[in-house]
């Protein structure tokens, strides 16, 4: 009887400990809706759920904008499934109303899979980009349609965005290149 009880208490004191929240955990609810925070809130969101896409890659460029409840997705990917994963990951934040998909899927071509693989090579093996290279984004994004080589994302200043666009235009057979490249901090 006593064995009982025992795992009784056992059973209860490990049952609570389950659903209990663990220490510094906090509940991850948005602001009210209709506020300033609450649209801050929601940008930080959507940027957060498409950087954890599985299939993104330095070949892929996402935008995004949030009117609203609205979220308007903009930009090129290499794979199909990256445009519906993109749309199905916003449309489960909490609060978004409805999501608009203008991601442009990008032509299959081998041409620009070796232009997109020349130019990574072109612009990341540069020793004063390589630290653009790290971690699990890549800051400068590559895409290519059709020979066209367009270049998005951040560098920290206008010598990198410049050497980029340098190391770009370096790549045999491209037919442009645009540097979009943003300065971190510069106003755009």
């Amino acid at each position: 009887m006593r064995f009982a009880r025992t795992l009784v208490f056992i059973a209860l004191f490990f049952g609570f400990l389950g659903t209990a929240a663990p220490a510094g955990a906090q509940q991850k609810t948005p602001p009210q809706k209709g506020t300033q925070n609450y649209e801050e809130w929601l940008k930080r969101e959507v940027r957060h759920e498409l950087v954890l896409l599985p299939w993104l890659s330095v070949f892929d460029n996402l935008e995004y904008t949030v009117n609203g409840y609205q979220v308007i997705l903009k930009g090129q990917v290499v794979r199909p499934s990256t445009k519906s994963d993109a749309e199905a990951a916003v449309k489960k934040i909490e609060g978004v109303e409805s999501v608009d998909n203008e991601i442009e899927v990008l032509p299959v071509s081998t041409m620009d899979d070796q232009t997109r693989m020349a130019e990574y090579h072109a612009i990341y093996s540069q020793p004063m980009l390589e630290r653009y290279s790290q971690g699990n984004i890549q800051s400068i994004h590559i895409v290519v349609k059709n020979g066209h080589v367009t270049l998005e994302g951040t560098v920290a200043n206008d010598s990198d965005k410049n050497v980029a666009g340098i190391q770009a235009n370096s790549v045999p057979n491209v037919f442009s290149v645009t540097n979009n490249l943003r300065v971190e901090g510069s106003a755009k």
